[in-house]
């Protein structure tokens, strides 16, 4: 039987991600960010209740990505999450995407011209963001061009070189609907985006997504909810250079634009150049709030959220090749994911325990 993997943040789940899971074969295993995402930011609904939302929507089994691997730009998140993946079995990897690729030559010509690759990454200029090096690596070695407004594609590339030296099968699929950072509204496959700019709206919610009473009574949070708290982390911190990826010249930024900002837009905005992106000054931002201040081995064992009979007996099949973590007792599976979680919780009051105790959604 086939074993599809899918690396999702599904924040929240909507009907693009169903129709994802529906154009899939096989067993289907979702390696899933937990409480905080790959662009920097809460997840606007805790991990279980995405979870929760992924099994009733055709997931058979839902595993965690570690903070570290989760926060991160895209080829490490992509690494982290194939790595989880590969552990648990899988021979395909399914994603979206906004463009008609062979992403399978992709990933070979990585896997044969890695070293070249990355020697031509290491000598462009320094004032390029990693975004645009890797741009004009792909444009050179495959002959890729894209805008670098297809976040979806990124990630595919990401995929590719993940994926090289594994033998799992790569099975892009054109993304439906909207622009990935639209807000419109009267479209079947409304984006993320939209969702959360419109989460008030329950008649919008209930069309654009399945089980849209779950996240309607689940607690919401944005970054408002832990601007304070992230604004006594960066005021209280003597060295800001401790926390991961804060070398001096960003501590500088961050500590004057503390001083003004009022909120965390004004705050990445206040901070963010064309070396520093948005993106990777909210991750900074993230490692800041929650208390990231070295970077540290991804746990060996995988953190299971959730599976469905299907799911159940696979995790018995591979037991014997990855130790599972069904239930966080008195010793831990990963601190800082932890540790992430329980900042998380001070965001909504309503918030239920996100560690301690749980066990796996069936």
């Amino acid at each position: 039987m086939t074993v599809t993997g899918i690396i999702a943040e599904f924040n929240p789940f909507h009907n693009g991600h169903k129709y994802l899971l529906e154009q899939t074969q096989g067993l289907k295993i979702i390696a899933m960010s937990g409480n905080f995402v790959q662009r920097g930011e809460p997840a606007i609904i805790d991990k279980w209740t995405r979870a929760q939302m992924a099994l009733a929507n055709g997931a058979d089994l839902v595993l965690e990505l570690p903070f570290l691997a989760a926060v991160q730009s895209a080829d490490y998140f992509a690494k982290g999450a194939v790595d989880i993946l590969s552990k648990a079995g899988i021979d395909t990897l399914a994603f979206g995407s906004e463009e008609d690729l062979d992403y399978q030559r992709l990933s070979a010509i990585y896997e044969e011209k890695s070293k070249d690759m990355s020697g031509f990454l290491a000598a462009l200029p320094k004032d390029l963001s990693y975004p645009q090096k890797s741009q004009l690596m792909w444009k050179k070695f495959a002959g890729v061009r894209f805008t670098g407004q297809t976040p979806n594609h990124i990630l595919g590339l990401a995929y590719a070189k993940a994926c090289a030296g594994f033998s799992i099968k790569l099975q892009p699929i054109l993304r439906q609907g909207a622009d990935y950072h639209s807000k419109e509204k009267d479209l079947l496959y409304a984006s993320a985006a939209s969702l959360r700019h419109h989460r008030k709206d329950r008649a919008f919610l209930a069309k654009a997504m399945p089980n849209s009473n779950w996240f309607q009574a689940s607690p919401q949070v944005t970054w408002a909810d832990y601007f304070h708290f992230l604004n006594y982390q960066i005021v209280t911190q003597p060295d800001l250079t401790q926390v991961l990826q804060v070398n001096e010249e960003l501590a500088r930024r961050i500590k004057k634009a503390i001083q003004q900002a009022t909120s965390l837009d004004q705050l990445v905005e206040a901070v963010a150049t064309k070396r520093y992106t948005k993106a990777r000054v909210r991750r900074i931002l993230t490692y800041i709030l929650v208390g990231a201040y070295e970077e540290t081995a991804l746990p060996s064992a995988v953190r299971v959220l959730g599976f469905t009979e299907s799911g159940r007996r696979h995790l018995a099949a591979v037991k014997n090749k990855v130790r599972f973590i069904s239930r966080i007792g008195q010793n831990p599976w990963d601190s800082l994911s932890q540790q992430a979680d329980q900042v998380y919780q001070l965001g909504n009051p309503k918030i239920s325990e996100q560690t301690w105790g749980r066990v796996p959604i069936q």
